[in-house]
């Protein structure tokens, strides 16, 4: 088994503090460098040699000045503090500049509607950030699954999440092939819809999902059936294309389809708009600024 050579944090004060005073041969002129009185270095020195079993400092009234096992810890550890100097430096000057790898988890909707479009301005600003996208519909835990950020319908965010808007608000429709529509007539109210053949959806967490409407301003679910069940809504688009059945999807995505005349939308005043998309992070303390400039972007894009 190697020997563990983790150091006790408890030491790295002392060390700096011992490294100080070989610098300047002087426990008056450390002390003022570090903030402290020269009665609290001696014990801090004198600490760290009992701690070690051995005098690292020679002291006389008027000279400090290395013994031997003093001369090599100092050797090895004056590199060693310059280097973990100089990370903490990096990361002091990184404060505010953004790069890095930003991981995001979206369903795949907004990363084709509202985020994909805007990618390349935001490279072409700041091109040190690269943007990891994770599509999965879940909903995901940020923090435990390593996610910079999310975004998921404002509904559905956990507590405690700073959610931010993203995009105008949603509508879903009903829609239908213009051949179903004609075979079998067009409802004329949400319930009406046990009577017709519907196309329906899986959720990732197995859930069949129910059909949203809203009367008087309240919500209220209507449970559909019908030949197919996918849970893949792009397939789900393609039957509903082709007369297999109704299907109710976001509006924005059927917009190309309802104005070319291959679909037709039914049962609108049942659907008003809702809150959309957010992008939702845990905290807004010490805010990386991959993420800050991500948002800011972002939200401007989306107005």
């Amino acid at each position: 088994m190697k020997p563990d050579r983790t150091i006790d944090p408890a030491l790295l004060p002392a060390l700096v503090a011992f490294a100080c005073v070989a610098r300047l041969a002087s426990f008056r002129q450390a002390a003022a460098e570090l903030g402290v009185s020269p009665s609290a270095l001696s014990q801090t020195i004198r600490s760290l040699e009992r701690r070690l079993g051995t005098r690292l400092l020679q002291r006389t009234t008027r000279t400090v000045g290395l013994t031997e096992p003093g001369q090599r810890l100092l050797q090895e550890t004056v590199p060693a503090l310059a280097r973990i100097g100089g990370a903490l430096q990096a990361v002091e000057e990184s404060r505010d500049v953004p790069g890095g790898q930003l991981r995001i988890t979206t369903p795949r909707f907004p990363a084709e509607h509202l985020l994909l479009p805007f990618l390349p301005g935001f490279h072409a600003r700041y091109p040190q950030v690269q943007v990891e996208l994770s599509v999965q519909p879940a909903m995901v835990d940020v923090v435990a699954e390593g996610f910079d950020a999310g975004i998921r319908l404002g509904e559905s965010l956990a507590a405690g999440m700073i959610a931010v808007p993203l995009g105008p608000p949603l509508q879903l429709v009903v829609v239908g092939a213009p051949s179903y529509l004609r075979q079998h007539g067009v409802p004329d109210c949400p319930e009406a819809l046990v009577e017709h053949a519907c196309i329906r959806h899986r959720s990732s967490d197995g859930r069949i999902m129910a059909w949203e409407f809203s009367r008087d301003g309240r919500d209220f679910h209507v449970e559909v059936d019908g030949p197919l069940l996918l849970n893949d809504s792009h397939l789900a688009l393609q039957a509903t294309r082709s007369g297999l059945g109704l299907q109710q999807v976001f509006a924005h995505t059927v917009r190309a389809d309802i104005a070319a005349g291959h679909l037709q939308a039914v049962l609108q005043a049942w659907q008003p708009p809702f809150a959309g998309f957010h992008l939702y992070y845990p905290s807004r303390d010490q805010l990386a600024p991959k993420l800050r400039v991500f948002i800011d972007f972002m939200r401007a894009a989306n107005r």
